[in-house]
């Protein structure tokens, strides 16, 4: 719980506060953005939540903060606090979840969870938290752990225990604690690895990134680790200039390469998931490449 001594000013007055440990992860800020905003390089509480529903919501978020900076005065009750710390994985659509619980050795990454009749994925790490591991557990478990990059790896050998899963992360990306990951990809060709799951290499943001594309049985989604994002300022798919750590030009070459997958969900693990058309990702994507080239 945050420290209610290292309060933010900029909070609204109420119960729910975020305190000066925020490493401005945008977590909360995506998960609630009616209660939680962007001031001055932290979030803060700029509306306090009204209703029940809303007060899980926003709880919902500080059980996902990863450096646990969100606090709240008014002790809810033991059935809300379990409520809510078994609510995750929440979801998304179809068979898609967002798992909450993120990890600080992540920054604050999402992971993502996809039920499958041949096996569940989980998309990168969050927190080895036990809400979450029974629910998962109760959901079918865990077949492949796809890790997009170095970077979101998190809590990857504690996950692999408990389930016995495959982890994949290519291998260009494969250092130190990732050393036995047992599938590393590796080059720039696509794996399948079922008829509704392929690996296509994004190198990048870092040498090894890659995106996994999922053909839903209604909607086709494209987890996009670090490396393509839906931007509400631009308006449009878009990669993180600021925060490439391999290859620019690659980014970009890489963006250009999904224009051989179709999509119209893109989950991303650090910035705002898109929902729409096919057509309208595609012109998204096609305004993102624009804008990447220009950069």
């Amino acid at each position: 719980m945050a420290n209610i001594s290292q309060r933010r000013p900029e909070n609204a007055a109420g119960p729910f506060y975020v305190d000066s440990s925020c490493i401005d992860c945008d977590a909360c800020r995506s998960m609630a953005p009616r209660f939680y905003s962007d001031i001055g390089d932290q979030s803060a509480v700029t509306r306090q939540p009204e209703t029940e529903a809303e007060r899980l919501q926003a709880f919902q978020a500080l059980l996902t903060c990863p450096t646990a900076s969100i606090g709240c005065t008014d002790k809810p009750s033991a059935g809300f606090v379990t409520r809510a710390a078994s609510s995750f994985p929440l979801s998304v659509a179809g068979e898609v979840y967002f798992c909450g619980y993120a990890a600080k050795s992540s920054f604050g990454a999402t992971a993502w969870f996809v039920r499958r009749p041949d096996g569940n994925v989980l998309v990168d790490s969050p927190r080895f938290a036990a809400p979450l591991v029974r629910r998962i557990r109760e959901m079918g478990g865990i077949r492949w752990l796809f890790l997009t990059h170095q970077d979101d790896v998190a809590d990857h050998a504690k996950w692999a225990r408990e389930f016995g899963c495959t982890r994949i992360l290519h291998e260009s990306d494969v250092h130190g604690q990732t050393r036995d990951v047992e599938m590393q990809p590796v080059g720039e060709e696509a794996v399948r690895l079922a008829r509704d799951l392929t690996v296509i290499p994004t190198p990048g943001h870092t040498r090894g990134s890659c995106v996994l594309h999922f053909a839903g049985q209604h909607e086709s989604f494209l987890f996009g680790g670090d490396h393509v994002a839906y931007s509400p300022s631009r308006g449009h798919l878009y990669a993180f200039r600021s925060a490439c750590w391999y290859s620019w030009p690659e980014v970009v070459r890489s963006l250009e390469k999904l224009r051989d997958w179709d999509f119209n969900w893109v989950l991303p693990g650090h910035g705002r998931r898109f929902h729409g058309s096919q057509a309208e990702a595609r012109a998204s994507l096609e305004r993102g490449i624009a804008w990447a080239r220009g950069v």
